[in-house]
């Protein structure tokens, strides 16, 4: 995969904000590969993604971010500019379903995400085989109501020591304590069972199934401490009918939610998520 860096832009809305950048990444002999900008008019805020040829610059990394500092100061800008060769550690929570983690050893194994997966944690066994089999530590730690604040504390201390830059909880049955959600802010993705906001909470199935949905969905999207509530990053359905039992609706939705929390999880690493307020904006 070629080298590229990526500049990552959101600031308030005005005249000459692609001008401005666009000129100065000629200056630096920049080759854009990608180019993306959305507009959000309503709330007067712009966001831009800028992907460049790293060797095609004739500065180095820290000098450009010095001179580009000068226009994101005029512009009041909040921006990143980051390494696409820089793998990213993602560290994965999951529970005893294996859907959504299978998928995405899978696409790790095969070089479809770009990014290191230095542990698994778990509070069941049971996927402790398809984890070492990938090569990756596969860490038990139990849940219980009794020692449920001790275990996601070491679950904390674990997720620092294995420095984990992005947290997935792909399909991690327990809700993280309030100090997880803000450490990891904006990068920590879960995915639920459901369209959003439809059916927040435990068994969307069986509430969607009691409902007589003629859809039923996934939606990824990063955690806050409001349960089920964080930025969205990416959702999908299935239509189902009055024929589907309940089992039907779960196994029609396993097919949803891995490919959803892949999607989401992708574009996270390639820095096409752009976060304002509650919503985000997904540069595909």
């Amino acid at each position: 995969m070629e080298n590229t860096y990526r500049l990552i832009i959101s600031c308030p809305d005005r005249v000459g904000i692609v001008a401005r950048v666009s000129q100065f990444i000629a200056e630096q002999s920049g080759w854009l590969l990608e180019a993306n900008y959305h507009s959000d008019a309503e709330n007067n805020w712009f966001f831009m993604r800028n992907e460049i040829r790293a060797s095609s610059l004739s500065v180095n990394l820290e000098t450009f971010r010095q001179n580009f500092s000068v226009i994101a100061d005029e512009f009041d800008m909040e921006w990143e500019l980051i390494d696409s060769s820089e793998k990213r550690k993602v560290v994965i929570l999951a529970s005893h379903a294996s859907h959504c983690i299978a998928d995405l050893l899978h696409r790790w194994h095969s070089n479809e995400l770009h990014c290191d997966i230095p542990c698994v944690i778990s509070n069941h066994e049971n996927l402790r085989s398809m984890v070492e089999w990938h090569g990756i530590p596969f860490l038990y730690v139990p849940v219980t109501p009794e020692n449920k604040p001790e275990a996601h504390r070491k679950i904390m201390d674990l997720t620092a020591e294995y420095e984990a830059d992005t947290v997935v909880l792909a399909r991690y049955m327990q809700i993280v304590p309030p100090e997880f959600c803000r450490r990891y802010q904006g990068r920590m993705i879960n995915i639920h069972h459901s369209f959003l906001p439809s059916f927040i909470g435990a068994n969307p199935y069986q509430k969607a199934y009691e409902r007589g949905v003629k859809l039923i969905g996934a939606t990824s999207h990063y955690v806050t401490e409001q349960l089920d509530e964080g930025p969205i990053i990416e959702q999908d359905v299935i239509r189902v009918n009055h024929r589907h039992s309940k089992d039907d609706l779960v196994r029609l939705g396993k097919d949803v939610e891995k490919a959803v929390l892949a999607r989401a999880l992708r574009n996270h690493l390639e820095d096409r998520v752009l976060v304002h307020g509650n919503k985000t904006v997904v540069f595909d």
